[in-house]
C-alpha cells in the first residue's frame, strides 16, 4: 500500500464545459501525432518543441506549459532515463531512443494535456525491453482510463494501472518499477487542479467521480526501481538505476453516459469500445 492522499475533491463541469474541453484536447491530440512522426534520428528536442509551438498557435490554442511559473517551453521531452518534466534542448534523438513527450495546450482557457512514449525510429530501431516497457506504459494507462466510473472511487484508476503492471511483468519477464512521487490530476480551466490520481493502489476509494468529471491519468513507469532525483535544473526527473522509462497520459471526462476520452483522436473508442459516450 502506498502513502495515503488528503482528502480532495473532483470539480464537476458542465457539459458544454466538457465539450468546449474536447476542442483543446483535439489540439493536443493532432500535436502530439505530428510530434510522433517528427521524432526521428538528428532532430533535437529543442526542434520538437519549436515544432510544437508552432502547431497549437496556428490551431487557435497557447502553449499551457509556459504558462507555468518557472517554465519556458511548450514541451516537456524526456529521453531514456529521464522519467519526466525533461527541458527541450540541444539533445540530438538516436536511433532507439525513448522519448515522453508531454503536451498541453489552452484553448478559450480550457485545458488539454497528454503525453506519448515514442521509439525513435519505430519499434524496429528499439531493443525488446524498451517496446515492451512502452507498449506496458500505454496498456496500463487506458486500463486505469477503463476504471473511472461514474459513481465510482477515483482510486481505482490506479489500482487498475497497478493491476496492468503488474500482469506485464509476469508477461514480458520486466521487474517495471510504478512511479509513485508523481501522479495524475484533476484539469479544467487550470492545468493541475484537485484531485490527485495515483497511478497505484493506495488506501480507500478516494474522492467519489461524479458526472461530468474530467481528469489527466498519466503512470509513468520505469524499467529498474522506481526511485528517482530532480536534476540541478530543477525540472528534468531521472531514474536513480539508469534504467529507461515511459510516460503516457490523457485528459478524460467521465460521465452518466460514459466515457470520452478528450486528448485521443478517436475519442478512446478504438480502445475502449462501447464505454465511449461523445457528449
Amino acid at each position: 500500500m502506498a502513502r495515503v492522499f488528503r482528502r480532495e475533491r473532483i470539480e464537476v463541469k458542465t457539459l458544454d464545459e466538457v465539450r468546449a474541453m474536447r476542442v483543446a484536447g483535439i489540439v493536443v491530440a493532432e500535436c502530439l501525432a505530428m510530434l510522433e512522426q517528427a521524432a526521428v534520428p538528428g532532430r533535437t528536442t529543442l526542434d520538437l518543441d519549436a515544432l510544437a509551438e508552432t502547431f497549437i498557435r496556428d490551431h487557435g490554442g497557447r502553449p499551457s506549459f509556459v504558462e507555468v511559473p518557472g517554465y519556458r517551453h511548450t514541451l516537456c521531452t524526456s529521453v531514456n532515463d529521464e522519467i519526466v518534466h525533461g527541458i527541450p534542448g540541444k539533445r540530438v534523438l538516436h536511433s532507439g531512443d525513448v522519448v515522453s513527450i508531454d503536451c498541453g495546450a489552452i484553448v478559450e482557457g480550457w485545458h488539454g494535456d497528454a503525453a506519448i512514449s515514442v521509439i525513435v525510429g519505430g519499434h524496429e530501431a528499439g531493443r525488446p525491453e524498451d517496446v515492451a516497457l512502452v507498449e506496458a506504459t500505454e496498456e496500463s494507462l487506458w486500463a486505469g482510463i477503463a476504471a473511472l466510473t461514474v459513481g465510482r472511487g477515483l482510486y481505482a484508476v490506479g489500482a487498475a494501472v497497478e493491476d496492468s503492471i503488474t500482469k506485464a511483468r509476469a508477461k514480458d519477464g520486466y521487474k517495471y518499477g510504478i512511479v509513485e512521487d508523481y501522479v495524475g490530476h484533476g484539469i479544467g480551466r487550470e492545468m493541475h487542479m484537485e484531485p490527485n490520481v495515483p497511478n497505484y493502489r493506495v488506501r480507500g476509494k478516494g474522492p467519489i467521480v461524479r458526472n461530468a468529471s474530467t481528469v489527466a491519468i498519466e503512470p509513468m513507469v520505469t524499467l529498474g526501481d522506481q526511485a528517482n532525483r530532480v536534476l540541478d535544473d530543477e525540472w528534468t526527473v531521472v531514474t536513480l538505476d539508469g534504467s529507461r522509462a515511459a510516460h503516457w497520459e490523457h485528459t478524460v471526462a467521465a460521465h452518466a453516459g460514459g466515457l470520452w476520452v478528450l486528448t485521443a483522436l478517436d475519442g478512446g473508442v478504438g480502445r475502449l469500445g462501447a464505454r465511449i459516450s461523445p457528449l
